[in-house]
């Protein structure tokens, strides 16, 4: 027979299930990391892009002489205005627009400059400068989004920024592409490596491609300084030179630091080694190894060395007929 006492049955509740040392290190290791590539794959282009915006930038404040600095407009393929800079020579000088069209009717070579990532066309002055003593005429639009053009940055519409140099250039300017120079520092060279190869595939070539301080691909460059990161199956601009490069026609003069600590050395030779070894004119390529140069002080530390390749790099494009 049972009894009952009246009292309540006290009822063991279970234990919550105890999480291992070693899996609770695999999560406070996990989460961060996690959390940090998705960090990566949603702002990975405002690492990559660090535009000076501007309200204006005006030719006068290029404070170089006189008539030397024009400004300019032109237009994308998708409807962005981009505006920059028509810089002559140290001691050439333009009053007038038929004094300027008389000025780019001579035999100099035209550089279109492609910056790096960061600032605006107005930060590039001594390296404009640098070209100019070299003898040519420079002309730099800023990039979508850089300075006072409008726009946001990314690779597909950097592409389209360089088109519409190039077009303002062979078509405005009415100079020939044989008189052109492509020129690209850092993320730049990115830029003018592209141009460079669909000109080429139009058969209608530069005169040569100059590349300062730049990488095989953005891919190479992000993977350097994020090695924990799988940036290669996250980064969406990739700007792969080395793939590009390969169907250049044009000379190539390449300039990269030794000490450069943003764009390694390796990669810039990586770059290198992928371009054809000779121009469709025989003229071989050139890698210039800038022994006391990091990555933003090439002009400051190896002006001389860069100025005496340059005036190289030009002589056949002025004396050509």
């Amino acid at each position: 027979m049972s009894t009952f006492s009246g009292e309540p049955v006290a009822k063991t509740l279970p234990r919550p299930a105890r999480i291992s040392g070693w899996k609770r290190w695999v999560m406070l290791l996990t989460v961060p990391y996690l959390g940090g590539l998705l960090m990566l794959a949603w702002m990975q282009r405002s690492l990559i892009y660090h535009p000076y915006p501007a309200k204006a930038l005006p030719a006068q404040m290029a404070a170089l002489s006189p008539d030397r600095v024009h400004d300019v407009v032109t237009q994308t393929e998708d409807n962005l205005e981009l505006r920059g800079w028509l810089v002559l020579p140290p001691g050439r000088s333009a009053k007038s627009e038929d004094d300027l069209k008389e000025q780019l009717a001579q035999d100099r070579p035209l550089t279109l400059y492609f910056g790096g990532n960061a600032a605006n066309r107005s930060y590039r002055l001594l390296e404009i400068e640098t070209l100019g003593e070299s003898g040519s005429d420079v002309l730099i639009f800023d990039y979508r989004g850089y300075g006072d053009s409008s726009g946001e940055p990314t690779e597909e519409g950097l592409a389209h920024d360089s088109r519409a140099a190039w077009k303002f250039a062979t078509v405005t300017l009415n100079v020939e592409p044989t008189r052109i120079v492509l020129y690209g520092e850092s993320l730049g060279g990115g830029v003018a490596t592209r141009l460079a190869q669909e000109c080429c595939q139009k058969k209608t070539p530069p005169a040569g491609l100059i590349l300062r301080s730049t990488f095989n691909s953005l891919t190479a460059a992000a993977s350097y300084h994020f090695s924990w990161l799988p940036v290669r199956w996250l980064l969406i601009d990739r700007f792969p030179s080395d793939e590009r490069i390969r169907d250049v026609t044009c000379p190539v003069l390449q300039f990269h630091g030794r000490r450069d600590t943003i764009v390694p050395l390796s990669l810039g030779q990586k770059l290198f080694a992928a371009a054809p070894d000779a121009a469709e004119n025989g003229q071989p390529k050139r890698f210039v190894e800038l022994l006391r140069a990091d990555h933003n002080d090439v002009i400051e530390t190896s002006r001389r060395e860069v100025m005496g390749e340059l005036l190289e790099f030009f002589r056949p494009i002025k004396t050509k007929k």
